[in-house]
């Protein structure tokens, strides 16, 4: 709306106020009932005043200014939707209306919201899908706010990092070929009631958002979980129904085909998981004919026109210029010369094309383009129209002289075509010659080398070789404090005991590159290795260690995660962790349309595929496990998708690639040591009484702390069960930390004799005796010798070594000792009678009950009858006041 000066500032009735920051206050200008307004300043060349005034309209108020009472949401739509056993509610047209397409889907208590936005201008072609998916966990759906000092969500979590993979895999194959228009899918969990899990909601809901978006899906797609709970396959079990599953398996798909699958299992055979796969593709397939309804119904018009496809044209001169140097190209063994000839050749292409006119360089093209200039008069004299110029008024139209352009391709065309026809080069001779590049058969695996103890100071390594694959495993032993921490939605710390993490550096494809924070696809390959070897560890019981396996990639041609697999496995069992058995991993490809290339038409499946069989196949299925079943799997699909017919041939396959891999890494030489390192921590578990654990803990730790002051050892755990890890690095100390906690935590009995025992402080009214490794007790002078005493040192000093026997223990557990009651009857006097004392203040109503007090320090109980009193210990009167409760009851 363009308007005068004069009007601007008295036309108010279709502005709606906005807020401004301070610094844009300057700009606005203020109007009769103190609203304020918004005016974009426009100055022409000349230096005239114009300006206009954008009106802002609220979309809950009427042209008139009323806003016609509440507002109403006359697309929102809900609609129940078959999710396995059970319905969801999808829900769209009342949030994120602004978005291409925004759905929020109810299962249970667990609310997810997915919105969708596409790009209005494509980007820059490329053979990549520029799609962006990001999942988040809010904490404030179970009510809980998240940790630190900023109090909300920050760096994106490994577990949602591994969900955006889960809905971005799925989504890639049904995008069509020339659809460059960024694309971003946004999830959120708004509710979460722990036991419907977000994770398969999140999928579903994104290919329900997809499907009503304007993004030109080919089909809608849909994700579910199955599990075996009790011999019974059950699809989207709870939380809490996982927890006893011997299998968790991710599936995503049409309503025709599988897309892609994910999971682990407890050396599931294969047949098994394919009935597992064949469950969830039908629960699959429900769901997705219910969102291809909802999307035919409500969904908006598909932006067809936005595909953009090289020239048909194009292709044949680049079969033309390339054919027979770049079959040559392809059939290079090693994978840089390889890249560098294929690298060569195109880039000869290119020039070649270039120079013959086919090429056109689009930055320079787009200066010749003719653009308008627009003038603006200085004055209103009537001025001289220049030859060739047309008036338009007040706007000259200047024609810019263009020379005819002979060019037909851009660059980037030229590769993505260059590319295609690798690809469909790569391919034909796979099946036409049965041959690939590096002269394996379909099913052959490349050649393995494996060796143990490569690093003399790590607690475990291995050294995975597998043709230009290799993988550096290093296994590091730790205590509970090793431990990672995982902040979650459930509201309680889940500790893993066990986590591998994988680092790919750009040195392993010869290539610079930026070294930073692990990528989505190091955290996703490091998952899915740490969950194949995550079944063969020993339970907690039977081996009390924190287990982290690093997995360094030194070259990559393909198959990295798996070779983690491996070379992981031989690293466990050269640090000494009792593994049950050994594993292996394999990463299967395939060439979908075979009759293409003069195949049957059947598709043709790859063993052990390296990285540009990945990149111009059809399928990368990755399997771990041993000779008998599966732990880990993953699969993902560039085609629009595969049957299980196709699925169980790759299986097969793969076992007998397993098999083979698994001999081969049995003659790894040198071998594992099967021992731990003598590098490693010493970790021993004991169990004393749960009524214990406090005062071995003590006020504020201090207990504990004494104890590993004492005795040299790195660490103590202690569990409410009574369950007690020490960690040292030298037996020595670890036997000193088990005599002190024994001492501590013994249960003494009236009558228990203990010889030996070292005086390790004197007070007026007795000596304090050490009857085990930090556990004294009270010998009162008048039970240290059979004569009267005036004090304890007339019989005894600091450091003196006696035996005692145990006459009380108090209601506190406190302990009450004597010397007098082991001596010989002759040796107590006649009727066993002591002189009498003298009269003092300290012994006067000695013949009364007393109490003696040492505020300083707190009482301990006990776990073991009898414990030796003849291990050397350091005297420490400071130490002394925090093992012994000096305070007893004196007859």
């Amino acid at each position: 709306m363009l308007t005068s000066p004069s009007n601007a500032l008295h036309s108010t009735p279709h502005l709606w106020p906005i807020r401004r920051s301070k610094l844009c206050r300057s700009r606005n200008f203020h109007s009769g009932g103190g609203k304020l307004y918004s005016l974009s300043l426009l100055s022409a060349r000349t230096g005239a005043s114009r300006f206009s005034v954008r009106a802002l309209v609220r979309p809950d108020v009427s042209e008139d200014g009323d806003s016609g009472g509440a507002l109403s949401f006359p697309n929102h739509i809900s609609v129940k939707i078959p999710f396995g056993n059970r319905e969801i509610l999808a829900e769209t047209g009342l949030m994120g209306r602004q978005a291409s397409s925004s759905v929020t889907v109810t299962d249970g208590e667990t609310i997810v919201c997915t919105s969708v936005c596409v790009a209005d201008v494509p980007s820059e072609p490329s053979d990549f899908l520029p799609l962006y998916v990001h999942y988040q966990e809010r904490f404030s759906a179970v009510g809980r706010t998240s940790g630190g000092f900023f109090k909300r969500e920050g760096k994106t979590k490994d577990h949602e990092v591994l969900i955006c993979r889960l809905i971005d895999r799925p989504l890639r194959p049904t995008m069509p070929k020339g659809f460059y228009n960024e694309t971003q899918i946004l999830s959120w969990v708004l509710s979460y009631d722990g036991l419907h899990a977000p994770d398969a909601l999140a999928v579903t809901s994104a290919g329900i958002a997809v499907a009503l978006s304007e993004v030109p899906n080919a089909k809608a797609i849909a994700g579910v979980r199955v599990g075996l709970i009790g011999g019974e396959f059950i699809v989207n079990p709870t939380v809490k129904e996982m927890e006893e599953s011997q299998l968790d398996l991710f599936l995503a798909g049409t309503d025709t085909a599988i897309l892609t699958i994910e999971g682990y299992s407890n050396f599931l055979p294969e047949e098994m998981l394919l009935q597992a796969v064949k469950i969830g593709q039908d629960a699959v397939q429900a769901t997705c004919t219910a969102i291809e309804a909802l999307a035919k119904k409500h969904g908006k018009a598909k932006m067809v026109d936005a595909i953009r496809l090289p020239p048909p044209d194009l292709y044949k001169h680049v079969k033309e210029l390339a054919g027979e140097e770049l079959s040559k190209a392809l059939q290079i063994k090693g994978k840089i010369p390889r890249r560098k000839a294929i690298s060569s050749l195109e880039e000869k292409v290119l020039t070649v094309m270039t120079e013959k006119g086919y090429v056109v360089d689009e930055v320079a093209f787009g200066t010749t383009e003719a653009q308008p200039e627009l003038l603006e008069d200085e004055d209103e004299d009537e001025e001289v129209v220049p030859e060739g110029e047309v008036d338009q008024g007040d706007v000259h139209i200047r024609p810019i002289p263009r020379k005819p352009i002979p060019l037909l391709f851009s660059e980037v065309d030229v590769k993505l075509v260059f590319k295609e026809v690798s690809s469909k080069l790569l391919r034909r001779r796979i099946v036409e010659g049965g041959k690939r590049s590096d002269g394996r058969t379909p099913d052959g695996i490349r050649p393995i080398d494996s060796r143990c103890g490569l690093l003399p100071r790590a607690h475990g390594s291995s050294l995975f070789t597998r043709g230009e694959t290799q993988a550096l495993a290093v296994v590091t032993l730790g205590d509970k404090q090793m431990a990672q921490r995982i902040d979650n939605l459930e509201g309680s710390d889940e500790y893993k005991r066990f986590y591998l993490q994988y680092t790919f550096p750009p040195s392993s494809v010869g290539e610079v590159g930026r070294i930073g924070a692990p990528s989505r696809r190091e955290i996703g390959h490091g998952t899915l290795a740490e969950r194949a070897l995550e079944t063969i560890l020993p339970s907690d019981d039977d081996f009390p260690y924190t287990i982290r396996v690093e997995s360094t990639i030194l070259e990559s041609n393909g198959s990295s995660s798996m070779a983690s697999v491996c070379g992981g496995c031989l690293a466990l069992q050269d640090a000494g962790v009792p593994v049950k058995c050994s594993v292996a991993g394999i990463a299967m490809g395939m060439v979908w349309d075979t009759e293409e290339f003069g195949g049957d038409g059947s598709p043709l499946i790859l063993s052990d595929i390296t990285g540009a069989e990945d990149a111009s196949g059809d399928m990368d299925f990755k399997v771990a496990g041993n000779e008998d079943g599966v732990t880990a799997f993953q699969m993902d699909i560039k085609v629009g998708g595969i049957t299980l017919q196709i699925m169980e041939k790759a299986l097969i396959q793969a076992k007998a690639g397993r098999r083979h891999i698994l001999a081969e890494m049995a003659k790894c030489s040198p071998p594992p040591t099967l021992s731990l390192s003598k590098y490693a921590p010493l970790i021993h578990v004991m169990k004393v009484h749960p009524s214990k654990v406090y005062s071995l803990i003590g006020s504020g730790g201090k207990k504990v702390k004494s104890i590993i002051e004492e005795s040299g050892v790195e660490a103590i755990d202690m569990q409410d069960d009574g369950i007690v890890k020490i960690m040292a690095n030298n037996v020595a100390s670890l036997e000193r930390a088990k005599a002190i906690i024994s001492g501590l935590t013994m249960v003494p009995a009236i009558g228990d004799i203990y010889r030996n025992c070292e005086i390790k402080s004197m007070a007026p009214y007795g000596a304090f005796v050490e009857i085990a490794p930090g556990r004294e007790g009270l010998c009162h002078i008048s039970e240290l010798s059979a004569e009267w005493l005036a004090k304890p040192e007339d019989a005894y000093k600091i450091g003196d070594r006696i035996d005692v026997k145990l006459i009380e223990v108090n209601e506190k557990g406190q302990l009450r000792l004597s010397v007098r009651a082991l001596l010989p009857e002759s040796e107590t006097g006649k009727d066993g009678q002591k002189p009498p004392p003298p009269t003092s203040d300290s012994t006067k109503d000695k013949g009364s009950p007393r109490k003696y007090v040492n505020t300083s320090s707190k009482d301990r109980g006990a776990s073991s009858k009898v414990a030796s009193g003849d291990i050397p210990k350091k005297s420490n009167d400071e130490d002394r006041g925090s093992l012994v409760n000096g305070e007893a009851t004196i007859s």
